[in-house]
């Protein structure tokens, strides 16, 4: 590898290690996976935490990796049945609060991604607030990871192949 190289590589080490944030707004723990490996769908997951001293509301997220991007969360349909739904009015972020979005709950949904996502890849990724802040991220893909910090249920054993995203 060249000095070049090598230079390069830490340089996105050492910015990837740190949190994305905008006007009181702060983005941490964020990576992506697919459901499985070359699956046609695939979720985002973060902590997105609110250092203002106003409440917002994360109304969309947005991205060129996939046909469809949704805000998504899973609720229990009974039975021990967890079912994945749409949140066209997304999430309450609360000043001095945070939306967690895990696996098993709230998360950015990725459905007809338009590549392979491979270990490492960086997926662009707006988050859209109703206060109109807008933060834009690269999540990196993180295919080995099988639970975010805090723990929750395994989204990979979700069948989200059966979801249609030209609806």
């Amino acid at each position: 590898m060249s000095f070049k190289t090598a230079l390069v590589a830490c340089a996105a080490a050492f910015t990837l290690a740190f949190p994305a944030f905008a006007d009181g707004v702060e983005v941490h723990h964020a990576y992506a996976r697919t459901a499985f490996p070359g699956g046609p769908s695939g979720a985002a997951f973060m902590v997105i935490h609110n250092t203002g001293e106003t409440d917002d509301q994360l109304i969309d997220a947005l991205s060129d990796a996939a046909a469809r991007v949704e805000l998504h969360t899973h609720v229990d349909a009974g039975d021990g049945v967890m079912q994945m739904r749409h949140v066209p009015e997304g999430f309450p972020l609360p000043a001095d609060g945070e939306i967690v979005m895990e696996r098993g709950g709230n998360h950015v949904m990725f459905m007809g991604v338009k590549d392979t996502w491979a270990q490492g890849d960086l997926i662009p990724l707006t988050l859209v607030f109703q206060s109109g802040l807008t933060l834009d991220l690269e999540v990196e893909v993180d295919l080995n990871r099988t639970e975010m910090d805090h723990g929750s249920m395994d989204h990979g054993a979700m069948d989200h192949g059966a979801m249609d995203p030209s609806n």
